[in-house]
């Protein structure tokens, strides 16, 4: 489709559409993208998808329903209702095999084309707003190999502070979230002989957890914990501030890390996906979640889809040919 913002509607862009839909069909679009642009900061690129996926919804609806009709059937916003909206749906999934992303893209902005269309009083009822969106698809995040990791730690070690040491060290062995090791004070460190915990009072849904530190965590904590002045507030607080340290900081602190060792690829959640990945190998699946702090093990399971990848080198080890 070539749909240019080019012709000028009271000196605003409209949205040329080829001669492959009907004129009202033409028309509605360019009344829609009108309204778009000039009441919202939209550019040209973002008008134009708009309009693309206007087109193909009215292109496909046009000609799926001639082929009941003899004569040519016009596109009419009355006309389009749920059951149309999920056929449409069910097309783009099974016959176009279109991936979830520019599904629901596409019908993002059908329901924002028909609300449109409600609140102007053209329709009387939105025939988008039962209509669900597609599950998107779950990709596992990449994995930082074990390579990569020792760099960043070499990094680290190099050049950085015992306090960001301990933070990289303690992020690639619990897998907390940035927000979680922000939050942390020294008194939810619990170290003994052969065990420790870190105890999690913020996580997702202010809900709270125990995290085990294994003797590498224990370790380095017990190394930098003598080192925070008496009555600290925050395990690792803002060498700036000493206030706590901000989410926003502390990436910028492991990015600095990741440049050092040439990461730039990666970013801090990747310390936690690392976590996740070494885990899974060995760990249970239910296990896995409650370290980790998740709330449904879908969310754990992007980690052992993960590691099945790695069982196919396994296998082909005793193939034959």
């Amino acid at each position: 489709m070539s749909a240019n913002v080019s012709q000028e509607f009271g000196g605003f862009p409209t949205v040329s559409i080829p001669k492959v839909i009907s004129a009202q069909g033409e028309q509605i679009i360019n009344d829609f993208i009108y309204i778009l642009s000039t009441e919202e900061d939209l550019n040209p690129k973002t008008l134009k998808e708009y309009a693309s996926d206007l087109k193909q919804f009215i292109g496909w609806f046009e000609s799926s329903e001639q082929d009941n009709q003899e004569e040519d059937i016009a596109f009419r916003l009355e006309d389009v209702a749920p059951p149309t909206l999920t056929r449409y749906r069910e097309v783009m999934q099974k016959t176009m095999e279109l991936k979830p992303a520019t599904i629901n893209r596409r019908l993002i902005t059908l329901k924002r084309f028909f609300e449109w269309a409600t609140t102007e009083g053209r329709i009387r009822r939105d025939p988008s707003k039962s209509v669900k969106l597609v599950p998107a698809e779950k990709t596992s995040p990449r994995q930082m190999t074990e390579k990569e990791e020792a760099a960043l730690v070499a990094a680290a070690e190099h050049s950085g502070t015992l306090r960001d040491q301990t933070i990289i060290i303690l992020m690639l062995h619990t897998g907390l979230r940035t927000m979680e090791v922000c939050d942390l004070a020294p008194e939810h460190i619990n170290i003994g002989k052969r065990s420790g915990q870190v105890i999690v009072r913020s996580g997702k849904l202010n809900k709270q957890r125990e995290v085990p530190l294994n003797s590498t965590c224990r370790a380095v904590l017990e190394k930098y914990l003598p080192t925070l002045p008496p009555g600290t507030k925050y395990l690792f607080p803002s060498e700036k501030t000493g206030g706590r340290l901000s989410e926003r900081a502390l990436r910028h602190l492991i990015q600095k890390y990741m440049k050092l060792a040439r990461l730039e690829e990666l970013s801090a959640h990747d310390l936690r996906h690392r976590f996740g990945y070494v885990m899974a190998v060995n760990t249970p699946l239910h296990r896995l979640a409650q370290i980790m702090g998740h709330d449904s093990l879908d969310t754990t399971m992007i980690y052992v889809k993960a590691t099945q990848a790695d069982l196919q080198s396994e296998v082909e080890k005793i193939a034959w040919q």
